[in-house]
C-alpha cells in the first residue's frame, strides 16, 4: 500500500488527507485600542478573528510573525512594518526591543502561546499589552480515523501535535514534517521527523512529497 500523507491543519490542501487537529472559537466582543499605536499578530488565525470583531484594527502598523501572517494582514487591507524570517521567541523578542522601544504595542494572541513576549520585553524595559481574542480546541476522533502505517503527517502547530496524542497513539512507522522548530519541540521523543524548509503549510506538504519520492525510489 503506498504511503499517504496527512495534514493535521483546518485548511484542507490538494495532494493530502485532510485530518484537522484543532478548530477556533472566539473569546472577545471587542478590541481596546486606546492606549496603543502598533499592533502585533504571531498567526494568521489572530488576523482573521480581529477582523471578525473590529475591522478598524488595520488602521493600526502590524508586526507580523511569520509569512502566512503577513500575508493575512496584507491580504485584509493592513499595513506590515515588520516581518522576522522566522519567530523564535527570544531573538523575536530581542528584535522587538531594539527596534520599537518607543511604541505602544498591543499583542492581539490566542488563550494558549508558547513563548512569554510580554514577560521578556518587561525585562527589556518594554510594555507589551495584550488581549486574548481566541481559543483553540482540539476536535475529538474515534480509533477507527487514525492514520495508516508509514504514514507522513503534517504538523503545523505545538497544538496539532498536543491534539493529535489525545485521539491517537504514536506509532514508530510514522514520519513527521513539522512547520518549524518551535513545533519540533512537541513531537514524542521517540518520533522521526523532519522539519519543512520555510515555515509555511506549502513548504511542509513539499517537504512531504520529497519523502514519498525518496521512499518509492528505494
Amino acid at each position: 500500500m503506498s504511503r499517504a500523507i496527512y495534514l493535521l491543519s483546518p485548511v484542507p490542501k490538494e495532494g493530502t488527507i485532510a485530518l484537522p487537529m484543532i478548530d477556533f472559537r472566539i473569546t472577545a466582543k471587542s478590541i481596546d485600542f486606546s492606549h496603543i499605536d502598533t499592533l502585533m499578530f504571531t498567526s494568521k488565525q489572530a488576523v482573521v478573528t480581529a477582523d471578525k470583531i473590529d475591522p478598524s484594527w488595520k488602521n493600526y502598523p502590524c508586526i507580523a510573525i511569520g509569512s502566512a501572517t503577513k500575508k493575512q494582514i496584507e491580504e485584509l487591507g493592513g499595513k506590515v512594518i515588520y516581518h522576522p524570517g522566522s519567530f523564535y521567541g527570544e531573538v523575536l523578542s530581542q528584535d522587538i526591543a531594539e527596534f520599537f522601544r518607543d511604541r505602544k504595542l498591543l499583542y492581539l494572541r490566542p488563550k494558549e502561546i508558547s513563548f512569554d513576549s510580554k514577560g521578556f520585553l518587561e525585562k527589556e524595559g518594554i510594555t507589551l499589552q495584550e488581549q486574548t481574542i481566541y481559543e483553540t480546541f482540539c476536535i475529538k476522533y474515534s480509533p477507527d480515523r487514525k492514520p495508516s502505517k508509514d504514514a507522513v503527517i503534517i504538523f503545523t502547530s505545538p497544538s496539532t501535535i498536543h491534539c493529535f496524542l489525545k485521539s491517537f497513539e504514536w506509532d514508530e512507522s510514522y514520519m513527521a514534517v513539522v512547520i518549524g522548530r518551535s513545533t519540533k519541540v512537541h513531537l514524542p521523543k521517540n518520533a522521526v521527523y523532519t522539519i519543512a524548509d520555510t515555515p509555511l503549510i506549502s513548504s511542509c506538504i513539499e517537504k512531504a512529497k520529497e519523502i514519498l519520492l525518496t521512499s518509492n525510489s528505494k
